[in-house]
């Protein structure tokens, strides 16, 4: 597998989700509860709007491979071969119902919560500007206090807090949870439970197992 094979996975689940019966529930329990100033980043110092619309541009079916490929950042042939190797290792089925491929989420979310900080580790590295993640996120807020000094980041130069980086999964992270709050919920919870401590760990993972609808 490849880092950006999990990303891709939880788009996948946040798009079915906002397209499904699921969607109220999801907003109730996570984009309603975060404050207004839920962005990690300032518009204000973005590159563009038009460089971010040009990340994810309205008017396409997110779920299309077009769709995903101008949403995440990630090319119509790493999508297809991200999408095989998932199929491999179970991690992603094809829907009777449509037959699309979706992602198998009971499996997935055993793998983030047992095996993603051994196959895809971080560490915390450099000061520098970023979008918050980890236990630093506004996913997070009110559950845990942040465990060090500095807060979690991902590096970019329109996020609004300074603290120490991490790597996100994937490089075009930054850029796709601007459109997607529950994708960027979604990918927060997963850095605190591949840095955290067993309490904190153990928090995010109740967290996205409700993000996830499976509970």
């Amino acid at each position: 597998m490849k880092s950006q094979d999990i990303f891709l996975l939880f788009k996948l689940i946040t798009e079915t989700q906002a397209q499904g019966d699921a969607r109220q529930a999801v907003e109730d329990s996570f984009v309603a509860r975060l404050p207004k100033d839920w962005q990690g980043w300032d518009d204000a110092l973005s590159e563009s709007a038009s460089e971010i619309d040009s990340v994810a541009p309205t008017g396409i079916p997110a779920l299309t491979m077009r769709g995903l490929e101008s949403s995440l950042g990630l090319s119509k042939s790493e999508i297809s071969q991200s999408l095989k190797r998932s199929v491999v290792v179970g991690l992603a089925l094809r829907s009777p119902l449509d037959g699309a491929l979706r992602a198998n989420a009971p499996a997935l979310y055993e793998f983030v919560v047992h095996g993603l900080k051994y196959v895809f580790p971080a560490q915390p590295g450099a000061l520098v500007r970023g979008i918050p993640t980890g236990i630093d996120a506004p996913v997070l807020h009110g559950f845990l206090a942040s465990a060090g000094s500095h807060a979690l980041v991902w590096p970019d130069p329109q996020g609004k807090a300074q603290g120490q980086s991490i790597k996100p999964l994937y490089r075009s992270v930054p850029h796709a949870v601007r459109r997607d709050p529950n994708l960027y919920a979604a990918l927060a919870l997963i850095d605190a439970i591949r840095l955290g401590r067993p309490r904190e760990a153990g928090v995010a993972a109740e967290q996205l197992k409700m993000l996830m609808g499976l509970e």
